[in-house]
């Protein structure tokens, strides 16, 4: 007999996530940053500087090649976890296997290994890399999963908006955390400062609170979250891999030119981020001013992201891109020249990092845009390769950002027992090259890219919504499995999707709707910003502004509501939807709701449309109700034959 699990609440549920998200980002940020300082600084010290030099880059470059090789394997770990089935659910054993078998694997790699690393160099580099992939491929299972359970934790979209915001808030404070703690931490717990850059004993234990947070934050998860259960989670299709992602990228010239940009601008910026505490080390001599940046960071970085909306409503995104990377070079520019100055140096740091968060928003902005691009240009619609893109990107630039940073280490002489006095003038200057020169070409280059081949604008992006309102109904056959053909009726009675007035659809503003363009339908005044399911069916269609949604009937007929005229341009704002593509739904299930007074502060008309689209989907239409009759969403309102 299977037993059931106990219900948690929703406040356990949020909180537990929340610090699950903590607890992920504070791994991360030790694996991409700090294991790298840890290996040029202090893992080899053979007494021989060109043995430790070479070692030190062998080990840099299996981490690169590794990481590359893993993005390979995130396709067949999506695979596993959606084909998991555990009385537990599909993601929580993985986000608790993946976060214990991490860190244990990562804890070790804070160490010599018992000395290996001397005795046995080349063996410890065999051992090495079986960890590292070994804990790359358990953290990916974690991680994957982590952020995978999001949809599966609840149906209610507002509450999983208050999840994820809360779980965006733990990963940001958690990532910038690490920078803030790790020089105290290190220095804390060492019996030797070494000019600042600690000893092995500190490091280890900087990795063992690292490791047990990650630990602790993943039983979290496992234990105080639960997963609903629920037809619309099954999933028959494989995860796409890079190979699809590479096939649809060469078809989608927009998503293409955004990725490429958004690669060479990842790579610039993951080299300075990764290269800030060497240069507070080796180049100022103060290890713990590190920490006074990185708390700036995080409360700064918790204020970029929440001004983007009102800088998003003043400046298109292409200005805006720009004038973010020009603010970026600035603050580059003045960071090469801030030499000890720690007031310089923080105030240039700052004006490198405020624009990033805003940066990522632009770029996952445009890249969730060439979802509809694509669906316009090429007639289907890949929603999940799309948005598998950008982390993909960014995967790729953190992995030769790793790979680097050890070599600019070994170059200008910032390895095993090197302090900022034993710096020299040219290990300073080959340094500052591969900090603020190579990165700054590499942002130009992306400014370049975005500059000339980026064409969708918001603009351009209402026009494309508007154009596949008018043809999404074509893409179903009303007698094919795609119609949502569940019973063989021909009649379809249809009730009110909102409450209010009765508006002839001849009438209205809009002249897609008012010429028949779009079918035969309704048009109604709301009352009040509730939308309604008219009748059984599968939800076939939320538009990403989520102003629309597109239905199929039972018996197979398409019909799209629309609320408002020219609301496509408020971007998703003042909306919520309650349901996701392909969930089935009954006729009075709540599917959506506005706020009004957003829709008419934007200046905009608040009808709410609803056709029955292509117009040969149907034989016989029949309007139940007169044009100034105040229906309820209970009222019949139209009947159809197919």
């Amino acid at each position: 007999m299977e037993t059931k699990e106990r219900p948690v609440g929703k406040v356990t549920s949020r909180l537990a996530y929340t610090f699950g998200a903590f607890g992920n980002d504070v791994f991360y940020a030790a694996l991409s940053s700090y294991l790298i300082m840890f290996i040029t600084s202090h893992l080899f010290n053979t007494g021989d500087q060109a043995t430790n030099n070479r070692l030190i880059s062998y080990v840099t470059l299996i981490i690169m090649i590794l990481r590359i090789v893993e993005l390979l394997i995130d396709p067949f770990i999506g695979n596993a976890i959606d084909r998991t089935k555990t009385r537990w659910g599909h993601f929580r054993p993985w986000v608790v296997i993946g976060g214990t078998v991490s860190s244990i694997a990562l804890l070790i790699l804070f160490t010599n290994m018992g000395g290996l690393n001397k005795t046995n160099p080349w063996l410890y580099l065999f051992i090495f890399a079986v960890l590292y992939i070994t804990m790359d491929i358990f953290y990916s299972f974690k991680d994957i999963g982590f952020w995978s359970m999001l949809p599966a934790l609840s149906f209610d979209s507002r509450e999983r908006e208050k999840i994820a915001t809360l779980a965006r808030i733990g990963s940001t404070i958690g990532g910038s955390l690490v920078g803030v703690v790790v020089m105290p931490l290190v220095l804390f717990f060492s019996l030797q400062s070494n000019g600042g850059t600690g000893d092995d004993r500190g490091w280890f234990w900087f990795a063992f609170i690292v490791c047990a947070t990650a630990f602790l934050s993943a039983l979290a998860v496992g234990f105080g979250t639960r997963e609903v259960e629920n037809d619309l989670r099954k999933n028959e299709e494989d995860t796409a891999g890079i190979g699809a992602v590479l096939k649809m990228l060469v078809k989608n010239d927009q998503l293409l030119w955004v990725a490429i940009a958004y690669l060479f601008y990842g790579i610039g910026i993951n080299l300075v981020n990764a290269l800030e505490l060497y240069y507070f080390t080796y180049i100022m001599g103060f290890s713990k001013g590190f920490s006074i940046l990185s708390a700036i960071n995080m409360v700064v970085g918790l204020f970029s992201v929440a001004f983007f909306p009102m800088l998003a409503k003043k400046f298109s995104r292409k200005p805006l891109f720009m004038g973010c990377l020009v603010m970026m070079l600035i603050g580059l520019g003045v960071f090469s020249i801030a030499g000890s100055n720690l007031a310089l140096v923080l105030f240039a740091a700052e004006l490198f990092f405020i624009p990033q968060p805003v940066v990522f928003l632009i770029v996952l902005m445009i890249i969730t845009d060439s979802v509809e691009y694509g669906q316009w240009k090429l007639g289907h619609r890949d929603e999940s390769l799309a948005l598998s893109v950008r982390p993909l990107v960014d995967k790729f630039g953190g992995a030769i950002s790793n790979g680097v940073v050890g070599q600019i280490a070994v170059l200008a002489g910032m390895t095993t027992g090197a302090t900022a006095s034993s710096i020299t003038a040219s290990d300073r200057f080959v340094f500052k090259i591969m900090m603020f020169a190579i990165p700054a070409v590499m942002m130009l280059i992306g400014m370049f890219i975005f500059g000339k081949k980026i064409t969708l604008t918001e603009e351009r992006h209402a026009q494309i919504v508007a154009e596949l309102e008018k043809t999404w109904g074509e893409q179903f056959e009303p007698e094919s499995p795609e119609g949502g053909v569940l019973v063989e009726e021909n009649t379809l009675v249809a009730h009110a999707p909102v409450a209010g007035e009765v508006v002839a659809l001849k009438q209205v503003a809009d002249k897609n709707f008012a010429s028949g363009t779009m079918g035969q339908g309704i048009a109604l005044k709301p009352s009040d910003g509730k939308v309604y399911a008219p009748f059984d069916g599968t939800i076939k269609t939320v538009f990403v502004t989520r102003h629309a949604i597109g239905l199929v009937s039972d018996n197979g007929i398409p019909v799209l509501i629309h609320v408002g005229i020219g609301t496509v341009a408020l971007k998703g704002t003042g909306f919520v939807t309650y349901v996701n593509e392909g969930q089935h739904v009954k006729q009075g299930e709540q599917i959506m709701e506005f706020w009004d007074p957003a829709i008419k502060k934007a200046g905009l008309d608040d009808t709410v449309m609803m056709t029955f689209t292509p117009a040969d989907a149907i034989t016989d239409f029949e309007l139940k109700v007169s044009p100034g009759v105040h229906v309820e969403p209970e009222t019949v309102v139209i009947e159809v034959e197919k």
